[in-house]
């Protein structure tokens, strides 16, 4: 049965901040998700038990409890909650766990920030960001520097799916889309996304320079993974421009 499994019912949330770390081109969301659990030093607050998700269980070194692949960490003190994702996607799943996830942020009046990677040749300029929103989200977007897109694009996987819920229920919603690697796991544009649109947005201040100077051990570190995505990209969330339809 699809449900939100709380763990920790001392945790309160006011209105938060929801981050999406799903997996997809450059794993530029999971980094980024990853990276402001450590920072923010964020609980393991609820599991996500969602039908579409892969029925598989996850255990950590030194941990002998097991967990669910898709987990929820909060840090009540910034009214923020990342979503943390061990596993991807199937396409025909994506509308499931959209609709599972779209339920609590209702109840819990959450407002999402959802995170994709748009594949570019990598180069020595900095990874360009941009901003899409649904309903008031815009507002929020003005809180930074990022700009629209400058090319007409679609967003797919279970990100796209779960703008594609916010766009139908008319939720407010971020979507931040960041040039990536696409064929390797790309720290520097996870630093970019943190930096230049989650912070200003969630109002929080997470260090980055861990993200550059490690980025070595963090590409070491995701490259399995980034390989099974590989064998199955059309499971990973990410942006694609539309020049085919214009």
């Amino acid at each position: 049965m699809a449900r939100i499994s709380v763990l920790d019912e001392e945790v309160s949330l006011d209105e938060p901040t929801l981050v999406e770390g799903f997996p997809g081109v450059g794993l530029v969301g999971k980094i980024a998700t990853d990276h402001m659990i450590e920072a923010h030093e964020m609980t393991h607050y609820a599991n996500v038990h969602c039908d579409g998700l892969p029925r598989v269980a996850v255990y950590r070194e030194s941990q002998p409890s097991l967990t669910t692949p898709v987990r929820l960490y909060a840090d009540p003190e910034r009214d923020l909650v990342a979503l943390r994702s061990d596993v991807p996607v199937k396409p025909g799943a994506a509308t499931e766990v959209a609709g599972c996830l779209d339920d609590w942020f209702g109840e819990t009046r959450a407002f999402p920030v959802f995170l994709s990677g748009l594949g570019r040749e990598k180069d020595e300029t900095p990874p360009d960001l941009y901003g899409v929103a649904t309903g008031s989200g815009s507002d929020a977007l003005e809180r930074t520097a990022v700009g629209a897109p400058p090319e007409s694009g679609l967003v797919s996987g279970p990100t796209g799916a779960m703008l594609s819920e916010s766009l139908e229920r008319g939720r407010d919603a971020v979507g931040l889309i960041v040039e990536s690697d696409p064929q390797f796991p790309d720290p520097e544009a996870a630093r970019i996304l943190i930096q230049d649109g989650i912070d200003p947005i969630a109002g929080t201040e997470t260090p980055t320079d861990g993200l550059v100077e490690q980025a070595t051990e963090i590409r070491d570190a995701k490259q399995a993974f980034a390989k099974r995505m590989q064998e199955a990209t059309e499971e990973s969330s990410q942006a694609e421009p539309l020049k085919m339809f214009q």
